[in-house]
Order: C-alpha cells, then structure tokens, then sequence
C-alpha cells in the first residue's frame, strides 16, 4: 500500500554525506543511493528536502564557497533533471510539481558553519531557497554545538534565530544538544523544527528528543522527521520499534506533529530492512496494518508538514 503523498523532511544525497566532493556529481540520479529519483515510488507524490550537509571540519570562507558550489550544483541539477523535479520553495511549488507528476525538491542547510559566523550569509540563504536551517551538526560551530559537548548557543547563535524566523527559513533543531535547544525555546517566536530526530524515550540516545522537546516543537507549530537510521530506532532495528516512536509520539498528542525525516543516504544502515526510498511506504503499510486510518497516515505522511509550509 503507498501513501497518496509524502514528504520528507531529511536526506545526504545533494552532497553524499560530505565522503567527498559531490559538487560537479549527478547525486540526485546515482543508482548507488539509497535515495535516488528513479527509486522513488511512482504512485506516491513525494516531495524531498535535500540538505547541503557540511562537515565539522569546514569553518570559515570554506564553508561558505562549499554552501555555494553544493547549491550550484542542485541548481544544475534541477535543470539537467527538469523531467523529473522541480525546485520548490512553496507549498504551491509543491502541489504544481506533484500536478505534473514530478518530485517536489526542497533546498536546506545541516550545519550553520555555512554562515562562517556573519550575519549577512542569512540573507543569501534565503536568496538560494534555503527552506529549512539545521543549526549545529554533531560538534561546534560558530551557532552553537551538537550533541558531543554541552556548550550552548554563542551570542551570534541567539542571533541568527530571529534572523532566520523573520525570513521565514525553518529553524532545526536536530542535532543540537539539550542547552542549545532549551535556548531555542526561550528565543524562539515561529515554529521550529526537528527534521530528523526520533524519541529519547524509545530509544535512549542523545540525538533523539526527550518528551518534553516534543512537546515544545508541538506547542510552537512546528513538526518532528520520524528519522530511519537503524542505530537511532532501536537496538535491534525492526519496524516493530520504528512503529514503537510513532506510537510514543503520538501518545504526546502528536498527531499534528510527527512527520518523516529519513535521513536518507545519510546513514549507513536503514531499520525495519529498507534499503532505499521505495522501502519508505512499508512504514506506511505497518501503521494501516496496527489499525491507523487513512486520515491521521495522511497528516504524518504529508499534510502535517503541508500545512506548516
């Protein structure tokens, strides 16, 4: 059974994870992705946010030149591809590229590094498209840091919030620790994000978020990418436990929050045996199989994150 739609909130494929440089690469059609326009199903009308991934360890005018050359890229990509995707940055662009039977492609960031700690880089952010903004990857930046220190937002970083809100690029909180996020929250004054985060509670690891996280990116508007990376589901991976977040979120009331965030070819190993973005809909049939109806699988599937944008 396939979803009418879905979105998806989170991959690597635009970049290839940062395993080298992908910038001159046709990505977005490599068979050897987990996500690659030819697998995506075509009885679903998918829409798919590619993250120009950046690396720790790029800082500065390098960070920078790697956002522009990655952005060039899709650009050229989008046009080599135009049978196919469209670039949207709308939930209209959406709706027309799925009246046309063609992927939706969303532009966004993981890793603020590629602001190099100016403020004016927001500005050509939001020139490029950029629809959602991931503030840390798993070390520091010139934002703040993820998950592998405690250290919370720089004063740049509780700058850059309002600067992103007021033009309208989706602030995401994967990623970012517990003081950075708790920040956010006191900063924040739109909806926010996490586009690829699964529960703390389920599966105890600090990439995922507590209950009372969720609540706040509810209780903002925002929505939460149910994340497929095996090690962030379960210990043992099985769409039994993938099922088990949803059904822990939901419990929080999330039925206007939970979304799908796969993380696609940005992980080594899929749960529940995926292996590629035409796997995706077995979650979809696992939930119908528990008994969900078709209006509530819609909302996580794709109308949650529909309505937000």
């Amino acid at each position: 059974m396939y979803p009418y739609a879905l979105i998806d909130l989170h991959c690597d494929t635009l970049t290839d994870c940062g395993k080298g440089d992908a910038s001159k690469s046709d990505t977005l059609e490599d068979p050897a992705k987990v996500l690659s326009l030819s697998a995506i199903p075509q009885q679903t009308h998918w829409a798919q946010f590619y993250a120009v991934f950046t690396p720790d360890q790029i800082r500065g005018q390098g960070a920078i030149d790697y956002f522009a050359a990655n952005r060039a890229n899709f650009d050229r990509q989008m046009e080599k591809f135009a049978d196919r995707v469209i670039p949207c940055r709308t939930a209209g662009d959406m709706e027309r590229a799925w009246a046309e039977g063609k992927t939706a492609a969303f532009l966004t960031v993981e890793n603020g590094s590629v602001l190099a700690g100016r403020m004016d880089q927001v500005d050509v952010m939001a020139r490029a498209g950029v629809k959602a903004f991931t503030l840390t990857w798993n070390g520091e930046n010139e934002i703040g840091s993820g998950h592998v220190t405690g250290h919370g937002l720089s004063p740049f970083g509780r700058a850059v919030i309002p600067a992103l809100e007021e033009r309208r690029i989706l602030v995401d909180v994967s990623h970012l620790n517990d003081t950075g996020f708790r920040q956010v929250l006191d900063i924040a004054r739109r909806p926010f994000v996490a586009t690829h985060s699964n529960a703390r509670a389920v599966c105890p690891h600090r990439r995922n978020l507590t209950d009372d996280m969720f609540r706040a990116i509810r209780d903002s508007g925002g929505v939460v990418g149910l994340n497929l990376y095996r090690p962030f589901v379960g210990p043992a991976g099985t769409m039994e436990e993938l099922v088990a977040h949803v059904e822990h979120f939901l419990a929080l009331d999330g039925e206007k929050t939970l979304c799908i965030g796969g993380d696609l070819d940005g992980c080594e190993a899929l749960a529940a045996g995926m292996n590629g973005a035409e796997d995706v809909p077995q979650l979809y049939e696992a939930l119908e199989k528990r008994g969900y109806g078709k209006a509530l699988l819609e909302d996580i599937f794709w109308n949650n994150l529909r309505r937000l944008l």
